[in-house]
């Protein structure tokens, strides 16, 4: 039986996760604290892995109960501390930088799409092996919500243009996850590993399973599952251990 192994958000987009038992949808189809607060710089830009990889090297710590982030030993309010959160990243980032929140859906890279991406243990696995990585550097170089236990490696790849179960909830599988150049930097350091992309789009075309709709896969370097939520499911929650039925 497939089932849901481990459920991540990431409160600060571009920073660490924090591995929870359950996840409310929202209306929007995100799931609750997932990149709800966002650093952007003085032109609007997102700061992320893209474009500042020095991000990499922050370490956040969160207790979502009370709303807080502990950076470098100091622990702020994320929702009522943006001001001094963002002096705590222009002076780290060395250029101004404002705190943002987006509670309704949080700042998701697909925002036509911003439910819970998904992907497979037995995927982290393969991907794991492929490039001599740990499975927990993998997940944090691909940085996915919801990983699922009991399936094959790119089972998920079944799944496009269908609607699975989560539990209670439908969640309509739209497309594999075109990558940026985030899973190429080492997700503590933010090191480049020369070639990556190019690599990894060869070995996922020579592992694509056979059941993967080539008219997803206008190139191979995509991994992990987007995902939609219908509105009707708004409140409703995900849960570590709940059945995923496709």
């Amino acid at each position: 039986m497939a089932a849901v192994r481990e459920i991540r958000v990431y409160p600060v987009k571009a920073l660490d996760p924090v591995v929870v038992e359950s996840a409310e949808v929202l209306a929007s189809g995100a799931l609750a604290w997932d990149r709800r607060f966002a650093l952007v710089d003085a032109r609007g830009r997102f700061v992320n892995g893209k474009n500042r990889p020095e991000i990499h090297a922050v370490r956040a710590a969160y207790d979502l109960a009370r709303g807080e982030v502990s950076l470098d030993g100091r622990v702020y309010s994320l929702s009522r501390q943006g001001v001094e959160l963002a002096a705590w990243f222009s002076d780290r980032l060395g250029e101004p930088v404002a705190w943002r929140e987006n509670e309704a859906m949080g700042f998701p890279d697909d925002t036509v799409s911003p439910g819970p991406t998904l992907v497979s243990e037995a995927s982290i696995n393969t991907v794991a092996a492929w490039f001599a990585w740990d499975r927990d550097e993998t997940r944090l170089r691909f940085r996915a919500n919801i990983e699922a236990a009991g399936l094959e490696p790119f089972e998920e790849d079944r799944w496009y243009g269908r609607t699975i179960r989560v539990g209670t909830i439908a969640v309509h599988a739209v497309n594999p996850c075109a990558r940026c150049m985030v899973p190429s930097r080492h997700p503590r350091s933010g090191a480049q590993d020369a070639g990556f992309q190019k690599r990894f789009a060869e070995l996922r075309r020579q592992h694509l399973p056979a059941w993967a709709g080539a008219r997803h896969f206008d190139h191979t370097y995509r991994f992990t599952v987007n995902t939609r939520i219908a509105a009707e499911h708004a409140g409703t929650v995900i849960h570590t251990g709940d059945e995923l039925a496709a």
